[in-house]
């Protein structure tokens, strides 16, 4: 009779170890709280421990960060019931008391506590495909380098204000080449000071500019000449043309095109893994979608058969508008929760953005937001609005996708 006994195992993680308690209804505490380490003796004499300790068992463990994967995954592959619970629904479960106590055991306890309230609704923990684990740690791995690159670029630009002011403004921003490097970044490696523009005659730096040009492999234009030689002329420089300044310069472009060269495997490795994925090649068709977005979308959101309908898909990037009313007074303008991933929020928000530069009259998210701009709603709430369209389409589609996947192959057993 002992596995019809409802054991609730509540743990709260941290980095290399866990506090854990167990509880029974009625008040039962079957362990006080106790520290389970994460390596393989400890995580092992806990299972065991779990194992004489019987009962029908749930595990629940809180979603925060990474340091719950290990004993997560441990537990499941032994056979266990085990619950990640977002963080948000713990620390607002009141656990019955007026005190607030924060500690390692009452946290354990509360969890447990947790557990045994909302039995029938803990939902089981499935590990991730190692494919989509992987894409998600790519993209925040890419997302990292990308910060690093905007502190470097901030960094060159600033040192070139004071021996070519406004070098960086001499191409547009998105010229890049196959290393994906960019035009100005590259050309201020060549051309750092402006003396090596207007130190010499325009035609001289014409026949100079065109040879890095084809060294390089950037498109020469006589009319960029003009444009660049006449600005040199023009411009100010605080710093005097010598080594030590060159050497500065060199060593800020070559930091920051490591970083570039960095972003380019790190933007392929994200395609090939997202490729990899039942979901590709319909992410991929969606308007606005492109190599990057749609495989940071995929990442983000994971397996989509993980929520229940769009809604959750859409609370879980956080850009829902719960309602707000008491008595009589019910909120019209409401504040969108931010409750979930704010990765998937940004990469929402970025294929939003290209959805409303290309103004496709055919596309229904550019239509729903050119409709709320029009109505003189502000820019991030139309924004918001797009976004919350978008996971919802994104959901439809890939569901229905993975769906006759799903009934083709039960159709060939």
């Amino acid at each position: 009779m002992t596995s019809n006994i409802i054991t609730a195992v509540g743990i709260d993680v941290s980095k290399g170890k866990s506090m854990v308690a167990i509880r029974r209804p009625g008040g039962e505490v079957v362990q006080m709280p106790f520290e389970v380490k994460h390596n393989t003796s400890n995580l092992k004499d806990f299972i065991q421990l779990l194992r004489q300790t019987g009962g029908n068992i749930r595990i629940v463990m809180e979603h925060t960060g990474i340091y719950w994967y290990p004993i997560a995954r441990t537990l499941n592959d032994a056979g266990f019931f085990v619950s990640v619970v977002n963080a948000i629904l713990i620390h607002n479960f009141s656990d019955n008391s007026l005190r607030k106590v924060k500690t390692d055991k009452a946290d354990a306890l509360k969890i447990a506590n947790y557990a045994l309230s909302f039995w029938d609704e803990l939902r089981q923990y499935a590990p991730e495909e190692e494919t989509r684990l992987l894409l998600k740690t790519q993209n925040r791995l890419y997302k990292r380098t990308t910060d690093a690159g905007v502190v470097l670029r901030n960094g060159l630009i600033s040192l070139l204000d004071q021996t070519f002011p406004d070098a960086n403004k001499m191409f547009a921003s998105s010229y890049r080449n196959t290393s994906g490097h960019y035009k100005w970044v590259d050309f201020v490696k060549r051309f750092w000071h402006r003396d090596c523009v207007a130190g010499v005659s325009e035609r001289a730096f014409s026949e100079s500019y065109a040879k890095w040009c084809a060294k390089e492999g950037y498109q020469y234009s006589e009319s960029d000449v003009t444009r660049i030689y006449s600005a040199a002329k023009q411009s100010v420089a605080v710093f005097p043309k010598s080594d030590s300044v060159r050497a500065i310069i060199i060593q800020s472009v070559e930091s920051l095109n490591a970083v570039y060269d960095s972003l380019q495997v790190m933007r392929d490795e994200m395609d090939r893994l997202a490729s990899l994925l039942p979901e590709y090649s319909v992410v991929m068709d969606m308007y606005g979608v492109g190599k990057i977005t749609g495989a940071q979308l995929m990442a983000e959101i994971g397996d989509v058969r993980r929520f229940k309908n769009k809604a959750a898909l859409v609370a879980f990037a956080g850009v829902d508008a719960p309602p707000y009313q008491s008595g009589s007074f019910d909120a019209k303008s409401r504040h969108i929760s931010k409750r979930g991933s704010p990765h998937l929020r940004r990469t929402t928000f970025l294929i939003c953005s290209a959805v409303l530069q290309n103004s496709n009259l055919d596309n229904p998210i550019y239509t729903f937001m050119d409709k709320k701009r029009a109505e003189g709603k502000h820019y991030y709430v139309y924004m918001v609005a797009g976004a919350a369209k978008l996971l919802r389409i994104y959901y439809a589609r890939v569901m229905e996708h993975l769906n006759s996947i799903d009934l083709t192959v039960s159709l060939s057993a």
